[in-house]
């Protein structure tokens, strides 16, 4: 171990228990969003890998159905999601039709179906916006309350050294330093704690807000295909 490593520790042993309680929230803190922004790294950025790969598929299939079969091995694509959701809404609209012979497709089926659609793709990008934010809110609470809670257990231990020096008469910098170095380490350790969950928070909402309007972008475009492709069932 090094000399400053042995030091913090010998602090740290030396700390009240309101201080050692402190620091081990924060080190629960630190271990939560650590793990929080490794899980969330992780399937945000295959996420975008698949999406990627849909939205290169999608454009090259010849039909709504190929690239639906397409799509249901992109699984961890939230665009693929909304594909199907919308797909599969289509195919219940097209069969409820179907079981109504001899009526073809009027506007009013041909509004009803696409306000179905409309629904079910609004609900689906909710549904994924919402799963690509599970979790990230806890990284902005961590950020703003790390450096609060470091810094309650700096103030409390100063005061301690305060009351320590009014009880032995003796304001030298050996009596007042020891003390004062240990209540510090709780606002090291709490800015320690903030800062990266603060970074994570900012590069996981801007990278969900470009998911937002990636998915608004191709639903607009998916429903165009959509209607284009009732319209044409119409004229047959």
């Amino acid at each position: 171990m090094t000399t400053e490593s042995i030091g913090l520790f010998y602090m740290l042993s030396g700390a009240g228990p309101l201080v050692k309680s402190v620091m081990l929230l924060l080190l629960f803190f630190s271990i939560i969003s650590w793990a929080i922004i490794f899980i969330k790294f992780r399937y945000i950025r295959k996420a975008f890998k698949e999406s990627a790969d849909f939205i290169d598929i999608f454009w090259q299939c010849k039909n709504l159905g190929d690239a639906f079969s397409k799509a249901k091995a992109l699984r961890s694509s939230p665009i693929a999601r909304v594909f199907i959701s919308a797909y599969m809404e289509m195919a219940r609209s097209d069969g409820r039709d179907k079981k109504k012979p001899g009526l073809k497709r009027n506007k009013k089926s041909f509004f009803q179906s696409m306000g179905s659609v409309k629904r079910s793709i609004n609900r689906s990008i909710n549904v994924e916006i919402r799963r690509l934010s599970n979790l990230v809110p806890f990284l902005a609470t961590v950020g703003n309350t790390a450096p609060f809670i470091g810094l309650f257990g700096t103030v409390w231990g100063i005061m301690n050294t305060f009351q320590g020096i009014g009880l032995s008469g003796s304001a030298s910098l050996a009596v007042v330093a020891p003390g004062i170095s240990e209540a510090l380490i709780a606002t090291a350790a709490g800015l320690a704690v903030a800062i990266p969950s603060v970074i994570a928070y900012n590069y996981f909402t801007d990278r969900i807000r470009v998911f937002d309007s990636e998915l608004q972008s191709f639903s607009s475009d998916l429903l165009n295909i959509m209607e284009r492709d009732i319209q044409k069932q119409m004229e047959v």
